[in-house]
Order: C-alpha cells, then structure tokens, then sequence
C-alpha cells in the first residue's frame, strides 16, 4: 500500500472515509454512524512492541521490513515534517499555522513500533485550552475571541525516542565530613576591638572509590524540532505503560510528524540525562556531608530503541504577525502554551493602580 494512503479506511457500510474515535478501539463513520473495532488493538494475541538494536541501526543493519518511506510536506517556517493526504494541494502547516503548499517529497524512516492512541477527543481538548486561555491576564481581546469562536485544534501524533541502555560505572573522588572548630575573633563592641570565642565549619576530606549501576529503562527524547521542547517536556509525565503496538489505523482521521532528530542526536540527549543519573548514584554511594567527584567510567552495554508516537492536541494562533502555538497532551489534557500580552490592557492596569494608591495617600493625608 501506499504510504501517502496508509492511514484511510473506508466504511464498508457508505465507502466514507473512518476515523479512529478517542477512548475507544474503534474507527467511526461520521457519515452514517458506522464503527468497526480496530483488529487485534488490546488483544493479548498481538505481538510485544519490540526494542531495536541501536548500534544495528546506526550500521544501517535493520530489516528492511522495519523501515518504509512516508510521504511529507516541510514546513519552511518552522520546519515540521508532517505527512499530508495525497488530494490536498494547499494547507496551513498545523505547528505554526504558516500556509504551505504540499509539494510532497518522500524519506525513508525508521518505523514507529508503539504508540499512545488518543484518548481525548478535540472537543475536550478545545475545552481545556479556552479554559486555560480564559484565565490568563492581559490577554489580547483577539486571543479571547479566538478561544470563543471555537477554531478546531489539529490531532498530531509527535515522534518521540526511547532508549534502554545498562550501566556500570567505576568512580574515584572524595568524602567530605564537617566538623566543628572554636577559633578567637576580633569584634567590635561599644567601639572597642575584642576577642570573642567563634564555631567554624570545616570539611575533612577522605578518598572515596566505588562502582554503581543502573539499567536505563525507556528513557524518552522528542523526535521533533517543530514545537518547542519546553512546551513538550512540560506535556509530561507520559505513561509509556500503556503503549499500544503500532496499528496504522490509529492514525485514522489525524496527522502524524515525520522525526527530524535523527537516532543519534536522540542518543547523545539520552546519555546526558543518563549521565546525571549516574552523577547523582555515585555522590549517594560516596556519601558524607559534602562530595567530589574526580572520575567516572562508564560501560554502557544492550542499547536498544524505540520509535513511538505521542498524541498531541495543537492550536496556532497569529498575533500581529507572530505563530502562538498551544499543545494538549491528548491523554492527560496537560495545556501549555505562549502567549501574547496586550500593552493597552497592561497600562491600563499601570494607570488604575497608580490612581488607587493616589487616592488611598490622599485619604491616608486627610484624615491626618
């Protein structure tokens, strides 16, 4: 099959194209009602999602079966790869709400082997980023009018990575334990200069030598440079428990991202989270009151991966020229967001509380 086709399903009843319905394991026909439950989705007869050899991949060694070429639109502006359906010919980029014309290229990717279905529809999610919008202060009147018109918000599925790795890590440093001396000073009292008893602290150093060890378990890096990675970090915590295996048909009815950081660049992110980890195991194991580290040798053995994808919510909205993007973790309903302040509202507020604190001095004057 096509990939540019991959994720269209058609009714059997009317021909319509089926979307796959949030919270369920079902693909809806909004034309005549129809549902068909997605096969072998939360049976225990599906296949494990399987981890990937990484250093396999970066040899370029992965079966051929597990990579396919997807068909994708780029984003001039923000960069985003997102697959398109093959009849549209115009759209508006859903990261950043540019106007791109889908002159479709193809790129051979490495297959997603899980996935977080959506488990909130764009009604609920609309819903928790007005509420959100309405509570933010110095708002722009078009950023307020923009969450009442009800725009609807595009359903993403964001590329993500996880890695596994198994650590061993020699370390040499040294111990610090405080202590106590009482030493005289000279402090002036009434003028006069005297000496005067004095606690100070002090650290006694010991060497300290030792091994940790840690397995890394799923440890998740954003396959994208679309959205900001402030706003996606913040859209945790995810629970990769509840992956599903990959099943095409979840896509149905929503867009997915192409990843644009490659494996590698995934990998050295990962290992700088693994090795604070490490750093905080080895000041824990060396102990005392105060730690130095000199070195630690890491091996790192049975690297594996994962591609996945992650549902998003996504609204862009533009302000005097300017993309503010919101995201909606499509299982928590986790909001964030930018946002842009109106400079008349702000001295507006400047002025009002300007006259309040003049008029309660005036008050305050007169009753004097």
């Amino acid at each position: 099959m096509d990939a540019s086709t991959l994720h269209r399903f058609p009714c059997t009843t009317c021909g319509s194209d089926l979307r796959f319905s949030p919270g369920t394991n079902v693909l809806l026909c909004d034309h005549c009602g129809s549902e068909e439950v997605i096969e072998g989705a939360a049976e225990l007869s599906d296949p494990p999602i399987v981890e990937r050899g990484y250093l396999q991949a970066l040899r370029n060694e992965l079966p051929q079966a597990e990579t396919s070429e997807i068909h994708v639109v780029t984003c001039e502006n923000c960069g985003a790869h997102v697959e398109f359906e093959p009849d549209n010919h115009a759209a508006e980029c859903p990261f950043c709400a540019t106007p791109v014309v889908t002159n479709t290229g193809t790129e051979r990717q490495i297959k997603p082997s899980a996935l977080l279905p959506f488990g909130m529809a764009e009604h609920e999610a609309r819903k928790r980023m007005t509420d959100w919008l309405g509570k933010l202060w110095f708002a722009p009147n078009g950023l307020q009018e923009y969450a009442r018109k009800g725009r609807n918000m595009q359903g993403i599925y964001v590329p993500y990575w996880t890695y596994d790795a198994d650590t061993k890590s020699n370390y040499s440093g040294q111990r610090g334990t405080i202590y106590y001396v009482t030493q005289k000073v000279s402090v002036m009292v009434d003028g006069k200069a005297r000496m005067q008893d004095k606690r100070v602290q002090k650290i006694r150093w010991t060497p300290a030598r030792g091994r940790v060890a840690r397995f890394f378990d799923d440890v998740l890096v954003l396959g994208s440079r679309s959205l900001p990675k402030s706003y996606t970090d913040a859209l945790a915590p995810w629970d990769l428990s509840e992956l599903e295996p990959y099943h095409p048909e979840y896509l149905a009815g929503f867009r997915a991202e192409g990843y644009t950081v490659s494996l590698e660049e995934g990998f050295k992110e990962a290992t700088d989270y693994m090795n604070r980890m490490i750093n905080r195991d080895v000041r824990f194991d060396i102990g005392g009151d105060r730690q130095r580290i000199g070195n630690i040798d890491t091996k790192v053995s049975q690297q594996t991966f994962k591609h996945i994808l992650l549902p998003v919510w996504l609204a862009a909205y533009k302000y005097r020229g300017k993309t503010y993007r919101f995201v909606v973790n499509g299982r928590s309903g986790t909001v964030r967001g930018e946002r842009p302040y109106s400079a008349i509202k702000i001295s507006a507020a400047v002025i009002a509380g300007l006259c309040i604190a003049a008029a309660i001095g005036y008050l305050m004057a007169t009753k004097g």
